[in-house]
């Protein structure tokens, strides 16, 4: 009795929901940004989210210890500020309410649970098709906020399922209590991989970093202003060579050599290297004065995993009690979004910043500017813009389209 109700629930529900406004992918500051800018310009929209919660890549998947590693100004979304009285670096749980009261603020209220399978555009119908576990969306608009860092980079290394220790992503995690006295093996020399091994530190651990690649490392601050505010006030009146030039003599003045601790700087300056390939310099909280006592060990690439420990290339080896990867995030957008070339194979827009936020037929992206959260406001609000002029030519069509078929529209937009 229980599983014919059950079967004859699921055949009522509807195979087909209509949007009216725009199908918003990602529930992160991206997706919330976006979704903030088109209400402000009058325009609903609905945000599908896989995970059950706002931000899951912060509230699942980061480590307790985690600050914004820029001043709040830098990294709050559009139409809303940070409370006053949080401090100059918000911790994680801070960003995480201030995301939560973005939310309740806007009335932004996205469907949870509902990972996108395949989304891809009719040209016969001229709609997008969304399709999830159990309906299919259709829209005029579907904007990509799932961004840059969507999924853990799990990189092939040789031998490591060979490894009798523990392995794991840094999204997995939170705080270096359960590697009490142990000898930790971090792949990975960029901010994650860096704080990860301050935290080990703290918690008695014997953190070993490895460092394939060169890597720019700044002070977080100059002088007691944030060096990434002395960046963006200098831009504005030089050259971005002549800035990276300045940020890397302070650098030096501060911290000193770090070729000489095995941290080879890149030829490209830091600011350069961040806008041609997205990788972000090194902002140092405390794991550059850990690395100069010995602390935090320094090694070179890794050849192959072993049953206890690991090769390395320039021929030692050594034994470890587990390995945590700190080897970074990627788009998930090859895996969902079909029949379309606006992305590059690792799911980045083709069209470099700061174009890259518009398609074709409706398409938009917000998040995937390599700019952080200055860049996804950027996009939010360049979206909200150019929807909102084709939405006060469109939204009669909208309401036509649901009273022709006498199907219901709730407070989303979303007519059933």
């Amino acid at each position: 009795m229980g599983s014919c109700k059950e079967e004859e629930k699921n055949d009522q529900q509807p195979k087909w929901l209509w949007v009216n406004g725009p199908i918003i992918v990602g529930a992160g500051p991206s997706g919330l940004a976006v979704s903030a800018c088109l209400k402000e310009n009058g325009v609903p929209s609905l945000i599908l989210e896989r995970s059950d919660c706002i931000a899951p890549l912060w509230q699942r998947k980061t480590y307790d210890r985690l600050k914004l590693h820029l001043p709040k100004q830098f990294c709050q979304l559009p139409l809303f500020n940070f409370p006053e009285n949080f401090p100059k670096y918000p911790t994680k749980h801070q960003f995480i309410s201030y995301l939560e009261s973005y939310a309740k603020h806007f009335g932004i209220i996205p469907k949870f649970k509902q990972g996108v399978k395949v989304a891809e555009y009719d040209e016969v119908s001229g709609f997008w098709r969304v399709q999830t576990e159990e309906v299919q969306y259709l829209s005029k608009w579907l904007i990509v906020a799932t961004g840059e860092n969507a999924e853990p980079v799990i990189p092939e290394i040789q031998g490591i399922d060979k490894f009798k220790g523990k392995v794991m992503h840094t999204s997995g995690y939170k705080c270096g209590t359960e590697f009490n006295n142990q000898k930790v093996l971090v792949i990975g020399c960029g901010n994650s991989g860096m704080e990860v091994s301050l935290d080990l530190c703290r918690h008695n651990a014997t953190p070993h970093m490895v460092v394939r690649n060169s890597v720019h490392i700044l002070p977080r601050e100059m002088l007691g202003i944030s060096t990434f505010s002395i960046a963006m006030a200098l831009l504005k009146w030089m050259p971005l060579r002549i800035v990276d030039k300045f940020l890397l003599l302070v650098a030096n003045l501060t911290l000193g050599s770090t070729d000489k601790l095995g941290l080879r700087r890149p030829k490209t300056g830091p600011l350069e290297l961040k806008n041609a390939t997205g990788k972000t310099p090194v902002l140092d909280v405390g794991a550059l004065s850990q690395i100069k006592t010995g602390k935090i060990q320094i090694m070179p690439g890794v050849k192959e995993i072993t049953k206890i420990g690991a090769k390395f290339l320039d021929g030692k080896e050594g034994e470890f009690d587990s390995i945590i990867l700190a080897t970074g995030y990627k788009s998930n957008v090859p895996s969902w979004f079909k029949g379309n070339d606006f992305f590059t194979e690792q799911g980045m827009p083709k069209t470099p910043f700061p174009n890259g936020w518009k398609g074709q037929n409706g398409l938009y992206t917000v998040g995937f500017t390599r700019r952080g959260i200055l860049g996804t406001t950027n996009d939010a609000k360049n979206i909200a813009k150019d929807i909102s002029e084709q939405w006060r030519k469109y939204k009669g069509f909208c309401k036509n389209f649901c009273t022709t078929r006498n199907l219901v529209s709730d407070s989303q937009g979303i007519c059933f």
